[in-house]
């Protein structure tokens, strides 16, 4: 009998698909589903059916594959934010390594180019210096909740993380371990003293309510720490008494801001910003050198990775004293400066203008001289008049975001024909997408991923190209 949507069906888990699916056959198709391990042996229910694939929804598992660990989390099946989590460190490496080496080969056509190990974390959890919680008043309730018939009281009360694939629905957390303890201690007190002091939280369908999240930033080396409350209005008299009751409770807070975001955007960052103790920003530490980071601007959210990261794309980058450096989307300009004392000058690209002030104020901070940034659209910016403003690069370091670089920047790329080009991205399919355009002008050497983000599919990587003709 055919299998339809609907049915039932077992099915052995061979290896892990992309966006952290476990992947197995039904009759003779791909067969997607979460939550699952290599080796396992599962019983699922099918939930699409298409010509090529089928997607299952997880119902038991019959018998455990030899990769699968017990989740930390008692949320882990259900929260987006650790997919992997049952899955064991050491599988989760080579599965990383695998997609990238998928991506380069089946997106780029770069069968040649054979990815290294991944770098590990030495941190696997408690490792972000980042964490934003949304607050709603639609509490998603879980499967075995709705199958219980109890009636929950509190399902209109809820702040943790969406709950996958809902905009309107928040899933409640009661444990958190991405980031360290206090983070989601935080989080926790904002949601008893708001249920307490009867304050709403934002409904994005009815666009009524008042919190909308709770984003926490610690400085790993530093030990600051900033609570940023982003409110659906401008209500001094509601967030002046949260912040003193957060410092009473929290001491070791060192800054408190209010974002005011009373747009329909489901952004974190408000219209403007109101700074309700301490300086507004917090400070982290890489390298040698201090940065400034504010609510709202980017910084790379695993720390200690990061150092990994920014090594790994300095050696690759062979810097040399007379070099002329471009840091393409350089945020707040933390590789800039981590390579500038490598080189005769750096000179930074960041569409963010609350990123490039922030790129300034820590090149000034930090006593570097040798420094300059723009702002602008990358594709705008990196022109003709830019090289001639500056002079021809001898090194390129491009970090671009998810989307990868526009058309019109790797053009720019390619007619540079630089000695030495170094790709970091945050999503190895887009890279290979402009690795094999790139491959027309530059040799791949290289290709590095570094692991920034634990218990879950995504993948850092550096990628290092050098000019194919030397003159």
């Amino acid at each position: 009998m055919a299998v339809k949507k609907g049915h039932t069906a077992e099915l052995t888990i061979e290896s892990a698909a992309f966006e952290g699916k476990g992947f197995g056959r039904l009759e003779d198709r791909a067969c997607f589903v979460k939550n699952t391990a290599p080796g396992d042996h599962v019983k699922v229910r099918i939930i699409k059916k298409r010509k090529s694939f089928f997607e299952g929804q997880l119902i038991e598992v019959l018998k455990e594959g030899p990769d699968r660990v017990q989740p930390v989390c008692r949320h882990a099946s259900v929260c987006g934010g650790c997919t992997w989590q049952h899955v064991s460190y050491a599988e989760q490496l080579r599965f990383k390594r695998q997609h990238v080496e998928d991506h380069l080969h089946r997106i780029g056509g770069l069968r040649d180019v054979i990815p290294l190990p991944v770098l590990a974390a030495p941190q696997q959890l408690h490792y972000r210096n980042k964490m934003e919680y949304s607050f709603g008043d639609r509490r998603w309730l879980t499967r075995e909740e709705i199958d219980s018939g109890i009636t929950f009281t509190d399902k209109d009360v809820a702040a943790g993380m969406h709950a996958p694939g809902r905009f309107d629905r928040i899933l409640n957390l009661e444990e958190c371990h991405l980031q360290v303890p206090v983070s989601f201690e935080i989080m926790d007190f904002v949601r008893s003293y708001a249920l307490k002091h009867d304050i709403s939280s934002y409904n994005p369908v009815k666009k009524q309510g008042f919190i909308r999240h709770v984003m926490v930033r610690n400085g790993h080396h530093t030990g600051d720490l900033m609570v940023n409350l982003v409110t659906f209005a401008d209500r001094g008299d509601i967030v002046k008494p949260l912040a003193e009751a957060l410092l009473a409770r929290f001491p070791q807070i060192t800054t408190i801001v209010n974002n005011v975001n009373d747009t329909p955007s489901p952004s974190s960052e408000g219209r403007f910003e109101n700074v309700l103790f301490g300086p507004g920003y917090i400070t982290e530490k890489l390298g040698t050198n201090l940065f400034r980071i504010d609510a709202n601007t980017f910084f790379q959210t695993n720390t200690l990775q990061a150092g990994q990261l920014y090594e790994t794309a300095r050696q690759f980058a062979d810097l040399r004293p007379e070099d002329l450096l471009f840091d393409l989307y350089c945020g707040v300009g933390s590789l800039t400066l981590y390579t500038a004392d490598a080189v005769k000058q750096a000179v930074g690209i960041e569409l963010s203008p609350v990123s490039v002030e922030n790129a300034r104020k820590n090149a000034a901070a930090n006593n570097v001289v040798n420094c300059a940034f723009e702002t602008g659209d990358m594709k705008d910016v990196f022109t003709g008049k830019f090289i001639q403003k500056y002079g021809r690069p001898d090194v390129i370091i491009t970090d671009p975001p998810r989307a990868g670089m526009h058309p019109d920047v790797v053009k720019t790329l390619c007619e540079l024909a630089v000695d030495r080009l170094i790709y970091v991205s945050c999503n190895s399919a887009t890279m290979a997408r402009d690795l094999a355009e790139l491959s027309r002008v530059y040799t791949i050497d290289r290709v590095q991923p570094v692991d920034m983000f634990p218990q879950t599919y995504h993948i850092e990587t550096v990628a290092r190209l050098t000019r194919r003709f030397q003159a």
